[in-house]
């Protein structure tokens, strides 16, 4: 055994590549999107370190090209998402008590052979199997990835130094202790960075995982899986499962060894989920931890002060970079009369310049959305806004699937603020624009805070101090993430950690140190030096 106090080298945030023309990372992308295309591959459930296959295959397609198929990969059961519950309850007699920095130095190879090695490989399956361009993927798998693996055994060292005051004759301690039980992780289609982190985290604790990707996102999260086990992650410690849903919750959530659930997806889920989990409580042997991010209707505020150009690229950024489908994307603005025309008319100019297509063309600015059930609720919602007396459709519009679910960056005006359109969250590249009189900003903070359910990210653009200010205090609790004068998505691990409240989330902070302490159970210890041996306190004695 090593002994030492050792210490995590200090983590710097992954730099994006930028894949201009003649570039080494634009040739090395280009060959790793071309041998993927070229193959068509079967993905297993991974259990205890085992491929697993099952009778029921199922197709996996680029949404921007529906007629090319990529792989397979394999629906699973009741009875695989049980053994993957005994592969994790197995592995963590081993892994919590392995020594912490032993843990580390899985995860800090796994994000060197992310930003390395595997950096082309994980971002060609982004691109492919989740419509993102280049970009968007590099920032995605290939940058925050490896940041959160990173920055997050940071975080837990310097957790684990936390220790408590001693008094003469007593040494007090803190044991860090994962949770009992085992961990269930249930992730979303739109982040690759997020499907590696929500299995990682409380992994990197000591916990065992069992973790159920999206159907949409597994392309990538097969990716993942083999730089976890090239990292020398040992068998069971994550255990990848694809059986439906309601049975993989069903059976998970029904185990008297739940600990806790990391989520990421939509509010119906998590509080379906989270009322079962109430039901069953009599069941487990602890109270499981809940933590997740459920989505938002994030907003962009406009102040009479804010420079209209920079307004314009913010929202034309925000709402329709990967399409809309972030949950931070931008997806309602409220903008003065007296800049709306000049912002509009920026970008009716940008949003006429972009390319829409698929990712092998680096210069398509907008993919397609993620499946067909996307293409047909995000292009109902237009048509249903083109027959509308209170909107309007006043930039894009267009939607097309004969080759890939393709639809049009799309803004909508209305002088309703409470349309349809500015109140529910849809999830794609659909902006819809409230326009006040500007002398009424007060109110319009008032109206966008009560407006939505959702608390996820917002934006406030001014160029006046006193302005901003109001407009932080009056949207205190209507943004979990708040931006002054910048686009209110691509939130960076540990300088901006990421999380809302209300209906959008548990706000418990992922790429900060507070996301990994929800996977903890400390244990005080107190040492006496020299016990007593008399019951009596000098206080009895008489005078």
């Amino acid at each position: 055994m090593n002994h030492g106090i050792f210490s995590i080298p200090g983590p710097v945030n992954e730099q994006p590549l930028n894949y201009a023309p003649g570039s080494e990372e634009r040739k090395k992308l280009k060959e790793a999107l071309s041998t993927a295309k070229s193959q068509v591959i079967d993905i297993p459930m991974i259990i205890g370190g085992k491929p697993v296959f099952s009778n029921k295959k199922m197709k996996i397609v680029p949404p921007h090209e529906i007629n090319h198929i990529l792989g397979y990969f394999y629906e699973g059961g009741r009875e695989h998402v049980e053994d993957a519950i005994k592969a994790a309850q197995h592995a963590k007699k081993e892994w919590e008590i392995m020594p912490w920095a032993e843990r580390a130095s899985v995860f800090l190879k796994a994000a060197d052979l992310i930003s390395g090695p595997y950096r082309s490989k994980i971002n060609a399956a982004t691109m492919l199997g989740q419509s993102k361009n280049a970009y968007q993927s590099d920032i995605d798998a290939g940058c925050e990835m490896a940041d959160f693996f990173r920055f997050n055994f940071k975080f837990t060292e310097r957790i684990y130094s936390i220790q408590p005051n001693s008094a003469k004759g007593v040494w007090n301690r803190t044991d860090w202790r994962p949770l009992e039980g085992f961990v269930f992780a249930l992730t979303p289609f739109n982040f690759t960075s997020i499907a590696g982190n929500l299995p990682t985290a409380p992994a990197m604790l000591g916990n065992t995982v069992i973790w159920k990707p999206s159907r949409a996102q597994i392309y990538s999260a097969n990716v993942i899986m083999e730089i976890l086990m090239q990292a020398g992650l040992p068998d069971g410690v994550i255990n990848m499962v694809s059986a439906p849903g309601p049975v993989t919750a069903e059976t998970i959530l029904g185990h008297k060894d739940f600990g806790g659930i990391h989520f990421t997806g939509s509010p119906e889920v998590f509080q379906n989920m989270w009322s079962t989990i109430a039901m069953n409580l009599p069941k487990y042997k602890s109270y499981p931890r809940i933590v997740g991010e459920t989505g938002g209707k994030d907003f962009v505020m406009v102040h009479a002060s804010a420079n209209a150009k920079q307004v314009a690229t913010a929202l034309v950024r925000g709402a329709f970079e990967y399409q809309g489908q972030k949950c931070s994307a931008v997806s309602r603005a409220y903008i003065p009369d007296t800049l709306w025309n000049e912002i509009s008319g920026y970008m009716e100019e940008d949003l006429r310049s972009m390319k829409m297509g698929g990712v092998e063309d680096f210069g398509n600015f907008i993919n397609a959305v993620i499946d067909e059930a996307s293409f047909k609720r995000l292009s109902g919602v237009i048509d249903r806004v083109k027959v509308s007396r209170e909107a309007k459709v006043i930039m894009g519009g267009n939607y097309d699937k004969s080759v890939g679910f393709f639809i049009r960056p799309t803004v909508i005006l209305t002088e309703n603020p409470h349309f349809f359109t500015m109140e529910e969250e849809f999830f794609g590249p659909i902006l819809s624009v409230y326009v006040y009189p500007e002398k009424q900003f007060d109110k319009v903070l008032t109206l966008c805070d009560q407006t939505s359910p959702y608390a996820l990210t917002g934006a406030i653009f001014a160029r006046d101090r006193e302005v901003i200010n109001r407009a932080m205090s009056s949207l205190r609790y209507a943004a979990g993430n708040i931006y002054i004068n910048d686009k209110p998505t691509a939130a960076i691990v540990s300088q901006q950690p990421f999380g809302g409240a209300r209906g959008s989330g548990t706000n418990d902070k992922a790429g900060s140190m507070l996301n990994l302490l929800r996977w903890l159970s400390p244990r005080s210890i107190k040492e006496n030096f020299n016990p007593p041996t008399d019951y009596r306190y000098p206080f009895l004695y008489s005078d």
